[in-house]
Parts: C-alpha cells; structure tokens; sequence
C-alpha cells in the first residue's frame, strides 16, 4: 500500500490524494504538520531532502517528492494521462504553468492570509503584487477554457487535477473566481468526477 506524508490543507498534496482516490487505490496518510517543523526533522529529510510534503513512499524505503512528478508516476498507463505525444507534452505545459505562474501567486495569498497569524512587512507589501500575478494566471487559464472543456484533448487529465488544487481555494487567498465564468464551469465539472473527495478528506474507502 502507498504511503502518503502529507499536510491536509495543502494543494499540492490534494493533487496526490484526489488522483488516489479517483484511481481506487488506497493509501495510508500520515500527517506531517509544516508549521510544527515536522517536515525538518532528520528522519523526514531522511526521505525528502527537501523538506517539503507530499512524500509519497511508493514501496518500503523509495519515496516520491514534487507533487507533480507524484501525479505523473501515478498516471502512467491509465486514462488520467494521454498516450498520444503531443498530448503528454500539453498536459506536461500546464503543469509547468502550474507550478511556475499559478501556484506561487495564488496559493502563497492563501497560505499568507489563512495561515499565518500576522503579516510581516514583506508580506504586507508582496501580497497585492502575488494577488495581481494571480489573477494573471487565472485570466489565462479562463481563455482556454472558452473552448475547451477541459486543458487537454477534451478530457479529464492530470493536467485539471494539478490546476484545480488550488483554484476551487483560491478565494481564501482574496481572489474573486466570479470573474472568471469559464473556470467556474471547468470547476464544477472537476468536481463532478467520479471519486473526488474535497480537499478536507484525507482518505479514500471506494
């Protein structure tokens, strides 16, 4: 059985508990506090030198970091990551974008604003810039789903998973989604999705 490190109310470590669930195989969570220092003990960094969650130990003593890298191990040979080449490599562009535009700005507010217990003054400063970024990405990311159902070949891939994480929680980072209609269709049609599980829940029972 895997076993995921994890910190509940983390997106990125969603990404690897929905696609979990949504391919029915079961996992042990173990909840790895990140504002308790948990993550930089030296047995934690033992598996990720990086000292960052999600870790997922996919046999006893080999472990997975980067929450992307985990969706893309996962979604191998199954129909969450698409054949065809130059499928793959649009799935792998999003979740770059992913990663490089649209979870630094939005899910940094959200961390900043529900997290820490007060602003300090590079955060007072940076946080309308991060906001200003964010809804960059989110603007970009609404254009394409003007004609798109989903990000990729129409249909439902890692790429979704890894861009919903954070989007369906942006507005805890200050950001009004209903500026964006397309994003709040693709949304609700992720949602929709046979075995998905909110970002609360942190197992998976089939």
């Amino acid at each position: 059985m895997y076993r995921l490190y994890d910190y509940q109310p983390s997106g990125n470590g969603y990404k690897v508990r929905l696609l979990l669930s949504q391919l029915s195989l079961p996992f042990e969570y173990i909840e790895m506090d990140i504002l308790q220092g948990e993550t930089r003990t030296a047995e934690f960094l033992a598996k990720n030198p990086n000292g960052r969650i999600p870790v997922l130990e996919i046999e006893p003593g080999y472990y997975l970091a980067e929450s992307n890298a985990i969706l893309f191990y996962l979604a191998q040979g199954t129909s969450f990551l698409p054949e065809e080449r130059l499928a793959q490599t649009q799935v792998m562009s999003w979740m770059f974008f992913e990663q490089y535009s649209h979870e630094p700005n939005i899910a940094t507010p959200r961390f900043w604003l529900c997290h820490v217990p007060e602003l300090n003054p590079y955060q007072k400063i940076a946080l309308p810039y991060k906001q200003e970024q964010g809804y960059d990405a989110l603007a970009v990311m609404d254009r394409h789903l003007a004609a798109h159902q989903f990000f990729v070949a129409q249909r439902y891939t890692i790429a979704d998973i890894a861009l919903y994480a954070y989007t369906h929680v942006a507005s805890e980072g200050g950001f009004e989604l209903s500026r964006f209609a397309n994003v709040c269709r693709w949304l609700q049609d992720v949602a929709g999705q046979p075995n998905h599980i909110p970002i609360t829940q942190t197992s998976f029972s089939g």
